[in-house]
């Protein structure tokens, strides 16, 4: 089963690492892809520009409009997430808590539901 793993990072910590703490955690980051790589887990993984980089979109009475961020007030955004492949909750929980951003903020882990057409 799929599941995705949303990294939170808070907004209180965000730009608080030293350069050698950034560099550290990068690099944890690129070596935990690696490992999900060779054990057929990795799916997909990226991190996200800053929330002042994102635009929301709605659709309202047929009329889109667009809103630049940040957009919302909440103490954590969303940085990053993965996209693993696991057989369980249980394992998805083992893999998702060994995420080196985990130590800094959240990952939210959720289960990836697969939308099929109605007959």
């Amino acid at each position: 089963m799929r599941y995705i793993c949303l990294i939170y990072n808070s907004t209180d910590t965000d730009g608080t690492l030293t350069p050698d703490e950034t560099a550290e955690l990068i690099k944890a980051h690129f070596a935990f892809d690696e490992e999900l790589s060779r054990e057929g887990i990795m799916i997909h993984s990226d991190a996200l520009e800053m929330p002042d980089t994102a635009t929301v979109l709605r659709v309202r009475n047929n009329t889109l409009s667009a809103t630049d961020g940040p957009y919302v007030e909440t103490k954590e955004h969303l940085a990053g997430f993965y996209v693993i492949e696991a057989p369980d909750m249980v394992k998805a929980k083992e893999i998702a808590g060994r995420i080196p951003s985990a130590s800094y903020g959240a990952v939210e882990l959720r289960p990836v539901r697969t939308l099929t057409l109605p007959d």
